[in-house]
């Protein structure tokens, strides 16, 4: 043990904002107390202990920074009392200093050694001046004024991360730093005034709270009697999982990801000759593919490309190593080893003596693989497995995005170049490839792609709208996150009764609050933040007092049955809202491919349907999509029939499933009419097709932004549950349109009513014009 000072804001000049003096008074208290029920055999210890610090708080000693050698003794058995027995002085990171960390007067030869050596006083730089030092020292100050008199739990932290370069391995260490205030009395001269803690917290956020406490509480009114207790922790494994877990979320499935994961696997082995490499498993058609560059970290893909391996051997290799995959381990690669392997060849040729590779899998599939190689002959052991087993899970992840991405991207590709190809349309798309095929072998040159294009095409367009479902989703969010934060307020309240920790009154003030942030309105930023509380502070306390303490088990089991996704409360709302809609859109989707393929028989069309939080399609006919069938406006008008009829049946077919959903919603129905035909065409740079020329876009931009359109003069929006509305600009559009509606009047499919409206002037579009008429659910 090491009686030696150690400054701790050595070379920089700062002074205590606050009067101290080094006591064990707050150490008595406590010992007094233990002593009281602790097993008496441990009891006697405690005595022992206090015996010792009785007869120096009653000899009028004052006990100094400068002669605190002489009490070295008292200060071993403080060590031995406060820290596990079985922890070693020349392994463990302790030490005690003044009540503010300033001095630190007695450490363990760990902790003596680790500081001296690393000086890590002076390697961060931003906090090197005096000014920084300052404010930390102010702030550590109001955290313990606040805690020991308002019971004020501030944001203010006292743990600090230091990292460092092992010279032996050339790689990161992390290291946290925490200091245990536990053992220090603060004491006031004066009266304490009332604190408003939310207008605490509001400046909190804007980084001012030091000025305004300053005003409140003056520190020349405080005074701290006692010592503080320095603990560092090796948390280089867990520092190097949380920043494969940030390279996932910061990147997803991005190429950029990769880098930092594999410097953080590094960081997990501790072993600078240990060296990683990542492959996901991409396939196209159940077949690999490794000339995607999320491949170009996999050292058995490099080895093969600068060996030149023909493509088809490495295939088969790997496709051999599909049919069953298992961990592979070559801890010496030997001359006479690649003689009988393909395999090892390959990546001996790269100057690799030794090799690992360990299968991942999500959900039970694999995903792709980790290498772990090696220039020397290396052992790979429990040792080292049990350190990543921890990263496998999070690798199998970024595999996972990293198909997703690959699959998205074909995907992307096919849309671009592509579309659903239906019947009525896939002649001309069969053209245009036997067209380019033949460029394709006439000339070395790769040729552009013709575009595929349909003229004088009649369109119609509908849309069935999900009514509210923004506000119906928020609403969704807001009960079932206050669901459950009263669940979580209920758990830790019942923990409470068996725990004794002052974290959890901290834990059940901060769950009070979010239920109070949440009330009225929920952000997409107010969703990602509660998630990181209940995520990364509430859950890792729960399944830790449910590991130490079993009497809490079935309220720590109630708040992770309610965060279940698929079964729990805290989701419920909104797995019935979402029930709700799949059930609509799952049934108006099923009516449209059904009439489609009616429609289809009557004469070809191209009928396109998209989800958003409703269903829309685009249906387009005209000669140019038939050519060997002569056209007739008989069938545009008959189809036009079809979809008021259509919207009309959706209406009740939607109607009729209120019964069902345990989240009742409404659709509304919208038309369309644009009587003038338009070219389409499916341009390269378009995912669907698309209307050709300035004027046809006109269309496009009326199609896309009625669906929220107004009455004139009113703020009543066009659609509504129960009726049908339809959309145009011109009064023979309205007359062709009132003689079907008269009719399915007469046939009972809507009611007698019809409303003649005009619309309100959207950007760039003025003279709008409506119908709307009601639907008969008696029918």
């Amino acid at each position: 043990m090491h009686t030696e000072i150690l400054e701790i804001n050595e070379n920089v000049c700062v002074t205590c904002q606050v009067d101290t003096r080094l006591s064990f008074n707050a150490l008595i208290n406590h010992l007094e107390d233990r002593v009281k029920t602790e097993h008496p055999i441990k009891a006697q210890f405690y005595k022992f202990l206090l015996d010792k610090l009785n007869q120096l708080s009653t000899s009028d000693i004052d006990i100094t920074i400068a002669n605190v050698e002489k009490y070295q003794e008292v200060l071993v058995l403080i060590y031995t009392i406060l820290t596990p027995l079985v922890a070693s002085e020349k392994d463990f990171f302790w030490a005690m200093s003044t009540p503010v960390p300033d001095k630190i007067f007695f450490s363990t030869d760990a902790f003596y050694n680790f500081y001296t050596d690393h000086k890590f006083h002076q390697r961060d730089e931003n906090e090197s001046t005096a000014d920084t030092i300052e404010k930390k020292q102010i702030q550590f100050i109001y955290q313990l004024i606040l805690k020991k008199f308002y019971n004020f739990t501030s944001a203010f932290k006292n743990e600090k991360l230091y990292t460092y370069t092992d010279p032996e391995t050339g790689l990161n260490r992390y290291y946290s730093i925490q200091a245990d205030t536990q053992f220090i009395d603060v004491k006031v001269n004066g009266e304490l005034p009332e604190l408003d803690f939310e207008e605490i917290a509001t400046v909190m956020q804007a980084g001012k709270e030091i000025e305004v406490l300053a005003q409140l509480l003056p520190l020349n009114k405080f005074k701290l009697e006692g010592f503080t207790i320095i603990t560092m922790e090796d948390i280089t494994q867990n520092h190097a999982i949380h920043k494969i877990r940030s390279a996932l979320v910061n990147h997803t499935y991005e190429r950029e990801a990769y880098t930092p994961i594999i410097e953080s696997l590094r960081t997990l082995a501790g072993n600078s000759k240990v060296h990683f490499g990542l492959m996901p498993f991409l396939t196209v058609n159940d077949k690999l593919v490794v000339d995607s560059n999320a491949c170009d970290d996999s050292i058995l893909v490099i080895a093969s490309r600068k060996a030149g391996i023909d493509d088809q051997v490495f295939y088969d290799l790997v496709e051999e190593y599909r049919k069953d995959p298992k961990p592979i381990f070559y801890n010496k690669i030997t001359e006479e080893r690649t003689h009988d392997s393909q395999f090892l060849k390959i990546i001996s040729a790269a100057g690799i003596y030794s090799y690992t590779l360990i299968p991942i899998f999500h959900n039970n599939k694999l995903a792709g693989v980790m290498e772990l190689y090696s220039d020397h002959e290396l052992v790979i052991d429990e040792v080292l497995l049990s350190k990543l087993k921890t990263a496998i899970p999070l690798l199998a992840q970024l595999f996972k995005y990293s198909i997703d991405a690959f699959n998205a991207q074909i995907d992307a590709v096919l849309k671009d170049k592509f579309t659903s190809l239906q019947p009525s349309v896939q002649w001309k798309f069969n053209e245009v490839a036997l067209n380019y095929i033949r460029e394709l072998n006439d000339t070395q040159q790769i040729p552009e792609i013709e575009t595929v294009m349909f003229e004088n095409t009649y369109p119609l367009f509908g849309a069935v709208d999900i009514r509210n479902s923004t506000i119906e989703r928020n609403i969704a969010l807001q009960q079932d996150l206050k669901a459950l934060l009263l669940v979580l307020i209920e758990t830790l309240k019942s923990i409470k009764e068996h725990v004794v920790l002052s974290l959890i009154d901290k834990l059940i003030y901060n769950t009070e609050e979010w239920l109070i942030r949440i009330g009225d309105y929920t952000s997409t930023n107010d969703e990602i933040m509660l998630s990181g509380f209940l995520q990364g502070e509430v859950e890792p306390f729960l399944k830790h007092v449910k590991e130490s303490k079993s009497v809490a088990t079935p309220a720590v089991d109630a708040y992770f049955d309610a965060v279940k996704e698929e079964s729990g409360i805290g989701f419920q709302k909104r797995r019935e809202l979402e029930a709700s809609m799949q059930l609509i859109n799952t049934s108006v989707s099923h009516y449209l491919d059904t009439a489609q393929s009616t429609l289809q028989e009557s004469y070809p069309c191209y009928f396109s349907k998209f989800r958003t939080d409703g269903v829309e399609y685009d249906i387009y006919i005209g000669q140019s999509i038939a050519p060997e069938r002569r056209f007739s406006n008989m069938y545009l008008k008959n189809l036009r029939l079809w979809q008021i009829r259509s919207m009309a049946d959706i209406a009740r077919i939607t109607e009729g499933l209120s019964h069902k959903m345990e989240k009742p919603l409404y659709t509304t129905q919208l038309i369309f009419i644009h009587s003038n035909p338009i070219n389409i065409s499916f341009r390269n740079d378009e995912r669907r097709f698309d209307v050709e020329g300035a004027y046809n876009i006109r269309y496009e931009i009326v199609k896309k932004r009625i669906d929220k359109v107004l009455i004139k003069g009113t703020t009543e929006r066009l659609t509504q549950p129960d009726k049908i509305a339809l959309v145009y600009f011109h009064q023979q559009e309205e007359f062709e349109y009132l003689e079907y509606i008269q009719y399915l009047q007469e046939q009972g499919s809507l009611t007698s009513e019809v409303e003649k409206l005009d619309l309100e002037e959207l950007q760039g579009v003025s003279g709008l014009k409506a119908l709307r008429v009601g639907v008969n659910y008696k029918k």
